[in-house]
């Protein structure tokens, strides 16, 4: 990283104590802390409202890299057969290095930390992300898979999740989603499932949310890619929607109807997403626009699982209670009946959402609905 990368954008000084804001951007903890003590609840670089009260999340990335710019003590060197962490780290940030030796040492890092979470802090404090992104922004496919695997175990970590995505992580990860044609199947999988680890911690789903393409990709992937990409795009997605925030964006890159055809066709994923999406107004009125979309929910609560069931009674109350006409047709479908008999199964869940549905179905009925 460039020194200049160190200074605080409040003090221009290198930072002591880094930490991060709700809105992604990095301060030193003192200037941070003057700005806030004197009322401001804004982010000085982006001006947006910041949470209330203000989280302060120590970049512990980027103060090892301040305060060390040499390899911190790794635990248990000794306990690895191979060359030495230190040494595969080296074959990464070295431009001489070769593909083929940086693909060896990518496997034996991805390895060795899958179990190691001793080994994922040290090779974050250590600047080896950098190099990291370096690979997954790579012409190379297999270079590019490689160090997504290899990113995807560094975010196991929730103390690393917000420092990946300090250093760039995101963009190096949607830019791979949105490789098309070019990029293969298994790599945008990957990729997937490394959006839905970020989003573990929730200034995350805010930040990924708000990238540029982030969500649009996750929603090309459904509806393009093959069986495992749909499956880890649709779980992305559960993730990133959990923040409201990011509800309408999915609906605006046209997310609920290939939902909907993804849950008719078994997927329950796509109903749980659903059931988030049915919570913003934009949603619901997609939903209602979708012909075919009470008729699979009804279809979920006859043979789907317990989870499916669970989200599908959400997603239809939600329904129920903003529309009439949505209301009658549920009514027409037997969904009451559906219902009671949903209120003996031994599922705590399912029975309070069965019993919502009935109560919202009851209550528009008697108003003449």
């Amino acid at each position: 990283m460039d020194p200049d990368d160190f200074k605080c954008p409040i003090s221009l000084e290198i930072m002591s104590d880094p930490v991060i804001l709700s809105s992604g951007h990095t301060f030193d903890r003192s200037s941070i802390e003057r700005w806030l003590d004197s009322g401001h609840r804004t982010c000085p670089i982006t001006q947006l409202p910041l949470s209330e009260p203000p989280s302060l999340i120590p970049n512990h990335a980027l103060r090892s890299l301040i305060s060390n710019y040499t390899p911190a003590p790794l635990p248990k060197p000794q306990s690895h057969p191979h060359p030495p962490p230190q040494t595969l780290v080296s074959t990464l940030t070295s431009p001489s290095s070769p593909i083929t030796s940086k693909l060896n040492s990518l496997d034996q890092l991805t390895k060795l930390s899958k179990r190691d979470s001793a080994l994922r802090r040290w090779l974050t404090e250590s600047g080896a992300v950098s190099a990291v992104l370096d690979c997954v922004d790579s012409p190379d496919s297999n270079l590019q898979h490689k160090a997504l695997n290899l990113l995807l175990n560094l975010s196991l970590d929730d103390d690393n999740k917000v420092g990946l995505v300090a250093e760039g992580a995101i963009g190096r990860v949607v830019a791979a989603l949105r490789g098309g044609g070019t990029v293969p199947p298994e790599l945008r999988a990957v990729a997937a499932t490394t959006l839905t680890s970020l989003a573990v911690v929730e200034v995350n789903k805010a930040t990924i949310g708000a990238y540029p393409y982030a969500i649009r990709a996750l929603v090309s992937l459904l509806r393009e890619g093959n069986g495992r990409e749909k499956k880890e795009a649709a779980t992305a997605l559960y993730a990133i929607c959990s923040f409201p925030g990011n509800r309408v964006r999915a609906v605006e890159c046209g997310a609920v109807p290939v939902l909907i055809g993804l849950a008719g066709a078994g997927m329950e994923r796509a109903v749980e997403v659903l059931g988030l999406l049915a919570k913003c107004k934009e949603g619901r009125e997609k939903m209602v626009e979708v012909s075919d979309c009470i008729r699979v929910l009804v279809r979920v609560l006859r043979n789907g699982s317990s989870r499916g069931v669970q989200y599908a009674l959400m997603t239809l109350t939600l329904l129920c209670s903003n529309s009439k006409d949505v209301c009658l047709e549920v009514l027409k479908a037997g969904v009451v009946e559906i219902c009671v008999n949903l209120l003996g199964i031994d599922n705590e869940k399912v029975r309070r959402n069965a019993s919502s549905l009935i109560q919202v179905l009851r209550g528009k009925r008697s108003m003449g609905c």
